[in-house]
């Protein structure tokens, strides 16, 4: 798979990523004790995180996950970059689609994900990202919850790069994806499905609060920016 970047208009999809018809299949473990917090960084330095499958969907063939996050105030974005590292080849990435465009159910199969709201607001933004190109947007009144009357989000713009071992996709949110600006720090979930070549999903995250994977829940969102 060669480089490839594309911008969508499309308008966003009508449904919400659901876990449930996966969850009951898999096994309760004891809850988690909560991570640090990756503390807000006021200089608008790129953060760099790791992700971690959760310890009920191991995957072997993945070595590791990071995300790289940063605002580009010039651009008015923030720029998300997932680097999936480990034996390709055993993995599902969906192939670049023909025409790139809003499509819900992403997380049925590879995709890269980002949870964002401001500390203490019940409300916020979940994106998807394909490798396929296509993309989804949601916007939620509180946990789970859909906010009928809330406009289509700006699309965002996505480029991916693969070499024997390592995927890459970036992605360039609009900054009015996010919510509205308010004075207390954004707080991040950034996250990931992965289809090895067998068809089993493996969920990551920064943090996994419960027993069962669930990126909707605050407790996983460790990663703070002003």
């Amino acid at each position: 798979m060669g480089l490839y970047a594309r911008i969508f208009t499309a308008p966003a999809p009508s449904n919400p990523c659901a876990f449930a018809h996966v969850l009951k299949h898999l096994t309760p473990l004891p809850a988690m004790l909560p991570p640090m917090p990756l503390a807000a960084d006021r200089t608008g330095a790129p953060r760099r995180a790791e992700l971690f499958s959760h310890p009920a969907t191991p995957c072997p063939d993945v070595t590791q996950l990071q995300v790289t996050l940063a605002p580009e105030p010039v651009a008015r974005a923030w720029r998300l970059e997932y680097q999936l590292h480990g034996r390709l080849a055993r993995l599902r990435l969906p192939a670049p689609a023909a025409c790139p465009a809003a499509t819900d159910g992403l997380w049925q199969h590879t995709c890269f994900e980002a949870f964002a709201g401001r500390m203490g607001e019940a409300a916020y933004r979940e994106f998807n990202f394909s490798p396929s190109g296509h993309w989804a947007a949601y916007t939620f009144r509180r946990e789970r919850e859909r906010d009928p009357h809330a406009p289509p989000l700006p699309a965002p713009r996505l480029a991916c790069t693969q070499t024997a071992d390592v995927f890459t996709l970036r992605a360039w949110l609009p900054a009015a994806a996010l919510p509205a600006a308010g004075g207390s720090a954004w707080q991040w979930g950034l996250s990931a499905v992965i289809e090895s070549a067998d068809g089993r999903l493996s969920y990551w995250a920064l943090h996994h609060p419960a027993p069962r994977p669930d990126f909707h829940a605050r407790g996983g969102w460790t990663l703070l920016l002003p």
